[in-house]
């Protein structure tokens, strides 16, 4: 069957209104990893510091696959497994392939960032081509866990222990990889969720670290979408450049 067909079919995963701790986090990587391709994708390989800036985008990206990797083993595949042993067998699978994968990618990105520049057009396809691959498998990836994982958390667990559960998640996150994460989540978001989720965070950060965190994505939002989120959340409107980059 068609994938996409398949995937189109209503199940409980898709229609049950419970908490869902993978919709915000999905978001972000799906904007990261699509932006980070493009960029590979239309790269000036005679142009030094574009390449820098595109090579250190992909790291950044890739260092964040890895924490969310073992951040999903250690609290999400955990809570699926004690309460229903080799439910989270595929993902668990991916997991270790994705690691893999990564590892790969790593190691082109280096090897382009040090090619001379005779070579560098061809390891930079090379590069989009396999990155391009990495992308497509973790969208699937990502549906999987968002329609078979969500049902099985759902099946096993209430909401509020779910919310405590990401909770957890989220509090166990170095400030660096938070504010990474806001600056490629809220833009992704709906306006619904990202007042849900700033709100969250205004509640419950302190606030330099809240305005840290605002700084970090307040540059990616237009004015229509950051005075909406401003004025559901109640911080200043502050004037801010949408960077596009």
């Amino acid at each position: 069957m068609n994938p996409t067909a398949a995937a189109a079919r209503p199940n409980a995963a898709q229609t049950a209104p419970r908490f869902d701790m993978y919709a915000a986090i999905h978001k972000a990587l799906r904007h990261f990893m699509t932006d980070t391709l493009h960029r590979v994708g239309r790269l000036d390989v005679a142009d030094a510091e574009q390449t820098g800036r595109v090579l250190g985008q992909l790291d950044a990206l890739l260092t964040l696959c890895v924490d969310h990797v073992h951040n999903e083993n250690r609290f999400v595949h955990t809570a699926i497994e004690a309460r229903q042993p080799g439910g989270a067998g595929r993902t668990t699978e991916d997991h270790v392939e994705h690691l893999e994968s990564i590892e790969t990618l790593r190691a082109e990105g280096r090897a382009l960032g040090v090619a001379p520049q005779a070579d560098r057009a061809l390891l930079a396809l090379r590069l989009y081509r396999h990155l391009a691959l990495f992308v497509a498998e973790n969208l699937q990836h990502m549906h999987f866990e968002e329609t078979h994982n969500n049902a099985v958390l759902w099946a096993c667990y209430s909401d509020a222990e779910l919310f405590a559960l990401h909770q957890q998640i989220i509090a166990s996150l170095p400030l660096e990889e938070t504010l990474l994460v806001a600056r490629w989540m809220i833009p992704a978001c709906t306006p619904a969720e990202r007042a849900a989720i700033v709100g969250g965070m205004k509640a419950g950060a302190p606030a330099p670290v809240f305005d840290q965190i605002v700084d970090a994505f307040r540059p990616h939002l237009d004015d229509t979408a950051w005075g909406q989120l401003a004025r559901a959340v109640g911080i200043a409107q502050q004037p801010g450049l949408v960077d596009f980059r």
